[in-house]
C-alpha cells in the first residue's frame, strides 16, 4: 500500500503533513512512502531527509495522486486558485485521504468527496478520549496558535511584559487577559506568564479555574449560571445571546484595565459569539492590543476583520488566520505524530481496517463508497438520517 504526501495547495500553507522522524513507522508496517518533491521545503524539511528515512521522491503531483492509495493531507483536498491546484480533480475512486476538512463548516466538500467514491476522514472530529490524544490535532495546533497569538501581541505592544528594576526606575508589568482557557488559551497564559506579564482569564467552564491558577493566572469568576457551559466531550458549549449580553458587561472593565486581550471562543461549524463589542473596545486605553483567535469563525472581537490588523482608536485589533502555519517546522512535527498515530490505529497486517465499533474511526469517517456517513454532516447537507444502519455495520474495509 502506498501513502503519498503531497505538499499542501492550501493558500499560504507552510506545514507538511508527514515529516522525515515518522516515515520509518509507516514503512516498518510495510507501506510505501511516496513524498512530492519540496512537499516540506517550507517548515524546513529538505527532499534528502525523506529519502534518507526510506521515502521515495515523486516529482509531479499527478503522479503522486495517482499511485496513492492513501493520501495524508493537513487540509484535505484543498484547492488554490495561486497555482489552480484542485486536488478533488486528481483523486480517484476507492482513494482514502486522511487530514482536516473542516466539514462542519464546508459540508458540501464532504459531499463532493462522496461523488468521487473517497474514503474520508477528518481529524478535527475525533473524539475526546484517552486513547485518542496521541492524534489529537486540534490540540496540537492549538497549542501552536495560543504560544504565537502571546507573540503577535508583544510585536505592536507599546509596553514590555515583564516588570523591570532599572536605573531608570521600575517598569510595572503588562495585564493580559485571556478569554477561553481550553488549549489555545492555557499555552496563551503560560506563554504571557514566561514573558513576565500580570495574567487573568475566564471561562465560562468553573472546572478550568485550577489548570488556570497552576500556570500562575488569576481565574476571573463571573455571576453566572454555568451548569450547563460543557459538552459531554469537555468543550465549552455555544451559549444563548442573553448570557453572552450579561458576560460581556461582566468583562467590561476587566477588559478596560488590559494592555493585551487575547480571545479563543470558537466553535466548530457555527459563527464565533461575540465576545468584545465596539464600545468596550472603545473603553481600552490606546496601544493596547486585541488578538482574536476565532477570527476564521468571524471573530470574537466584533470589530476584528479575518486576517487584517486594524486600529481603532489606537487599540490593535488582530485577526490571524491559519496561526500554526506561521510556526511550520514544529507545527508539522506535532500534526505528523497526530496522523501517524490515527494511520497506525486503521491498520490490521498492513491494509486498512474500517472498523466501526472503534470511536476513533467511527467519529471521524466522513465518505464511504459514494456515501456521506457523519450524521452531522449528513443533517448539514438535508440528508436522511442513516446513524441506526451504520452502528449495525460491525466492521467494512
Amino acid at each position: 500500500m502506498i501513502i503519498g504526501i503531497p505538499a499542501e495547495s492550501y493558500p499560504d500553507e507552510q506545514r507538511v503533513a508527514l515529516v522525515p522522524a515518522f516515515v520509518s513507522n509507516l514503512t516498518k508496517a510495510g507501506l510505501e512512502v511516496h513524498v512530492q518533491q519540496g512537499a516540506g521545503e517550507k517548515a524546513g524539511f529538505a527532499d534528502s531527509t525523506y529519502e534518507e528515512q526510506g521515502a521515495r521522491l515523486v516529482a509531479e503531483r499527478s503522479q503522486l495522486f495517482s499511485a496513492s492509495d492513501v493520501l495524508l493531507q493537513v487540509h484535505g483536498l484543498s484547492f488554490s486558485a495561486a497555482t489552480s491546484d484542485n486536488d478533488l480533480e486528481q483523486v480517484h475512486s476507492g482513494q482514502t485521504v486522511i487530514g482536516m476538512f473542516n466539514p462542519l463548516g464546508s459540508p458540501e466538500t464532504v459531499q463532493e468527496c462522496a461523488g468521487k467514491g473517497l474514503t474520508t476522514f477528518a481529524l478535527e472530529l475525533l473524539p475526546r478520549i484517552s486513547r485518542a490524544q496521541p492524534m489529537d490535532v486540534l490540540s496540537s495546533m492549538a497549542t501552536i496558535a495560543g504560544y504565537k497569538a502571546v507573540l503577535m501581541a508583544a510585536g505592536v505592544l507599546n509596553k514590555i511584559y515583564p516588570m523591570m528594576i532599572t536605573a531608570a526606575g521600575t517598569i510595572t508589568p503588562s495585564r493580559v487577559f485571556v478569554v477561553g482557557a481550553g488549549v489555545a488559551g492555557l499555552q496563551a497564559i503560560a506563554t504571557a506568564r514566561r514573558l513576565g506579564a500580570v495574567v487573568q482569564s475566564y471561562d465560562i467552564r468553573p472546572a478550568v479555574k485550577e489548570q488556570v491558577e497552576s500556570l500562575g493566572a488569576k481565574f476571573l469568576e463571573l455571576e453566572l449560571e454555568t451548569e450547563e457551559a460543557e459538552t459531554s466531550g469537555g468543550y465549552a458549549k455555544a451559549m444563548d445571546e442573553e448570557f453572552y449580553r450579561r458576560q460581556r458587561e461582566m468583562m467590561k472593565q476587566v477588559i478596560a484595565e488590559s494592555d493585551v486581550v487575547i480571545t479563543t471562543a470558537a466553535i466548530p461549524g457555527k459563527k464565533a459569539p461575540v465576545l468584545v463589542t465596539e464600545e468596550m473596545v472603545r473603553g481600552m486605553r490606546s496601544g493596547s492590543v486585541i488578538v482574536d483567535l476565532a477570527a476564521e469563525g468571524g471573530g470574537n472581537c466584533e470589530l476584528t476583520q479575518p486576517g487584517e490588523t486594524i486600529n481603532i482608536n489606537g487599540v490593535h485589533i488582530l485577526g490571524p488566520l491559519n496561526l500554526p502555519s506561521t510556526i511550520p517546522h514544529h507545527a508539522s512535527q506535532m500534526y505528523a505524530k497526530n496522523v501517524t498515530s490515527f494511520l497506525e490505529n486503521l491498520l490490521n497486517e498492513g491494509e486498512l481496517n474500517l472498523n466501526l465499533e472503534d470511536p476513533i474511526i467511527n467519529d471521524t469517517l466522513l465518505t464511504h463508497k459514494g456515501e456521506v456517513i457523519n450524521p452531522i454532516v449528513r443533517e448539514l447537507l438535508g440528508l436522511p438520517d442513516t446513524s441506526q444502519s451504520a452502528s449495525n455495520e460491525r466492521s467494512d474495509s
